[in-house]
């Protein structure tokens, strides 16, 4: 009878040292990491994998349509960004003197 209840007692103290233990819960924290980091990594990973194999080059006619529409772009705002320019200094020059 006193070895069972000397278990029985270290039973109990083992499992209270073990709740009370910082790592104690290291399972629920790996399986945290693992749903909240790892599986959406992989997801992301086999997403972008998809998207890369079905990517193609463009052909001649599609690029030179982009690049037209790019540098039709660029054009614009660079002549908004000379507008305001040479609006700015003469209102500039009147307000500081």
């Amino acid at each position: 009878k006193f070895c069972v209840s000397w278990i029985g007692r270290f039973a109990k103290f083992a499992d209270l040292c073990h709740a009370r233990h910082p790592f104690s819960n290291m399972s629920t924290i790996a399986e945290q990491v693992s749903d909240n980091v790892v599986q959406p990594g992989l997801a992301f990973a086999r997403d972008s994998a998809k998207f890369i194999t079905r990517c193609n080059k463009p052909d001649k006619k599609e690029f030179l349509k982009i690049a037209k529409a790019v540098a039709l772009g660029f054009a614009i705002m660079g002549f908004i960004g000379f507008f305001v320019k040479l609006i700015h200094i003469p209102v500039n020059n009147i307000i500081v003197s």
